[in-house]
This record gives structure tokens, C-alpha cells and sequence, in this order.
């Protein structure tokens, strides 16, 4: 008897657990539905890196925010009062928070918080007007947005470069968490952190170049240098002798040139060559008489004065005949 009433206790005490879960989990989906149409009343969709190709198609008003800013807490409820219109104005109202979506932060450019962009078939537009409900829904209604100027195509969000943009701005949070669990949980200083980052940053850098500087040379293989010249000291004295000869044959051929010029001038006062040529041997055979009487005179006053005098009166008759002038005045003789 004693061991049915036990028995029949635990049926009871087992029914009474199963019916609380039964109803706790009733309430958790009662919850759960409550927090679905509150959301569904606000009309904010939240956009992240995931989803937000969904504002390519139809017509979007995005904000930007972040939980610590101030004048996004202040917006907040003004946006989801816009957004409660969303279904009667005909577009989607939806907001990207930042710290957790970095690279949608580069892909917009988004430089001041709180950013609100319209979109409308994949065409950006940066809005900068007053920031309550009654300037949003005119903004929409009256289609004012068309005053805008539209965002460039070479920084559009859809566009390649953006989205490169947006990987380095997602490398920087990786990079920044990383140095909060170095100084935080590791305990390293502020300084150290900094120290592995360059040290990494120079590693990586030597990497990237080795590895550009292989596909160059596998691309543009280098060519293999030809046999190299060796120049003798004979050598070297046959191009200088070489030298030597064009330079006299380049003399040579101007005094060429001048001799046959002056022997094709005309004649002054119409004389003859052959007669210039003999007043030039009158003179010079003038200035040779009068050398002599010259050189007498002196050996009578001074006998070794003379001497000299003679000595060097027949040194320049000997330059005078051998000067290229006398030369070229003599007629030639055929």
C-alpha cells in the first residue's frame, strides 16, 4: 500500500514538472511573437554584410549607426517612427550598424555617424536634410531625392573598388581585435603590441615582394649576356695610329682644298699668275740685296756682330723660301 502511494507521488510530481515546461515554453513563444510583430510594426530591417544586396532592388532609406553614438540613440526613435511608414509610402526603411559590419562602413565611405543614404534601383544617394519624420516622408513623397546628386560610379557601393575598400576595412577590425586580445588578455604593453605589428607587417611586406619578384623573372625570364670584348694594349695602339691617319688626311684634304682655291681666284688688275709670281721673286730677291749691303756695313763696324747678323739674315731666307706662301705663289711646273 505504502509503495503504490509512493509510486502514485512520483506520477504526480513528474506530470507537475512536464506541465511547467509544457508552459514555459508557451510563454517563450508567446515572447518570441510579441518581439516578431513589434519588429514587424517598426519596418526597420537590419542590414549587414549578408544581406544588404537585398537595397539594390526597390527603394531604401538606410542609416548608419553605432550603439555608442549620441546623435544615433537620438534618432532611433524617430527612425523606427518612419519606418512604422513604410508599407504606406511604398519603400523599405533599414539600418547598418557599424561595429558590426566594418566593411559596409568602407563600402559607403561613411565618415560621420549618424549617414543616411537613399537607394533606389541600385542608385546611391547621400541624404543631408533635417533629421525628423515629417522631413523623411516629404523627402520621399514629394521625390526629392531626384535633386540629389547621385554618388559616382567609380565610388558606388555595388562597384569592384569598393568592394576592395571594404576587405581592407574588415583586415583593420581584425587587426584591431587582435591588438585588444594582446593587450587585454595576454597582458602585453601597448608598445609591444605595435612592435609585433611592424615586425609583421616588414615580415609580410619581404614576402609579397620575393614572391612578385619570381613571377616577373618566370614572365620576363633575364637574357644571358654575350661574350664580353677585351682590349689589348695592341689593340689600343691600332685604333690610336688609326686615329692619327684620319686626322692628317683630314689636314691634308684641307690644304688641299685651300691651295686649290687660291689657284682658282682671278687675277688682280689684270695680271697673270706668272706675273704675280715674278714681282714675288723681284721682292724677295730685293730683300735679299739689301740683307747683303746690310751684313757688310755691320762686319766693318763690328766683324763678329756681323757674323751673327749673317748667320741669322740666311736663317730667315731659308724660312722664307720654305714657307708654305712661296711654295704655293711658284708656278708649278707641268
Amino acid at each position: 500500500m505504502e509503495a503504490g502511494n509512493v509510486l502514485f507521488g512520483r506520477d504526480i510530481t513528474t506530470t507537475m514538472a512536464a506541465d511547467r515546461r509544457r508552459g514555459t515554453l508557451l510563454i517563450s513563444l508567446l515572447i518570441s511573437l510579441l518581439i516578431t510583430q513589434i519588429a514587424a510594426k517598426s519596418g526597420v530591417i537590419d542590414l549587414d554584410e549578408d544581406n544588404w544586396h537585398q537595397m539594390l532592388e526597390g527603394e531604401w532609406m538606410v542609416e548608419f549607426f553605432a550603439p555608442w553614438c549620441p546623435a544615433c540613440k537620438a534618432l532611433k526613435p524617430i527612425w523606427k517612427d518612419f519606418a512604422s511608414w513604410s508599407d504606406d509610402l511604398g519603400i523599405s526603411v533599414g539600418q547598418v550598424d557599424v561595429t558590426t559590419s566594418p566593411g559596409l562602413s568602407g563600402r559607403f565611405m561613411v565618415t560621420a555617424l549618424p549617414t543616411i543614404y537613399h537607394v533606389k534601383d541600385g542608385v546611391f544617394r547621400q541624404y543631408r536634410g533635417s533629421r525628423d519624420k515629417d522631413e523623411f516622408m516629404s523627402f520621399i513623397e514629394e521625390k526629392r531625392w531626384e535633386e540629389v546628386e547621385e554618388v559616382p560610379a567609380w565610388k558606388s557601393p555595388a562597384s569592384m573598388q569598393m568592394s576592395i575598400v571594404a576587405q581592407f576595412f574588415k583586415l583593420s577590425m581584425v587587426l584591431r581585435s587582435v591588438h585588444s586580445v594582446l593587450v587585454e588578455e595576454y597582458g602585453l604593453p601597448t608598445w609591444g603590441s605595435y612592435l609585433v605589428f611592424a615586425l609583421a607587417t616588414i615580415l609580410v611586406g619581404a614576402l609579397l615582394g620575393l614572391i612578385l619578384v619570381c613571377i616577373i623573372d618566370f614572365v620576363f625570364p633575364p637574357k644571358a649576356p654575350g661574350p664580353s670584348t677585351v682590349v689589348t694594349s695592341a689593340g689600343q695602339k691600332a685604333d690610336d695610329d688609326e686615329e692619327d691617319l684620319v686626322e692628317d688626311s683630314e689636314v691634308r684634304a684641307e690644304a688641299n682644298m685651300k691651295e686649290e682655291a687660291t689657284q682658282g681666284e682671278p687675277p688682280e688688275g689684270g695680271r697673270s699668275d706668272n706675273e704675280a709670281d715674278d714681282n714675288d721673286e723681284r721682292r724677295s730677291g730685293a730683300s735679299d740685296g739689301e740683307g747683303k749691303e746690310d751684313s757688310q756695313a755691320e762686319e766693318d763696324k763690328d766683324s763678329q756682330a756681323g757674323d751673327e747678323e749673317e748667320e741669322k739674315d740666311e736663317e730667315q731666307q731659308e724660312d722664307l723660301k720654305n714657307s708654305p706662301e712661296v711654295r704655293r705663289r711658284r708656278p708649278r711646273k707641268d
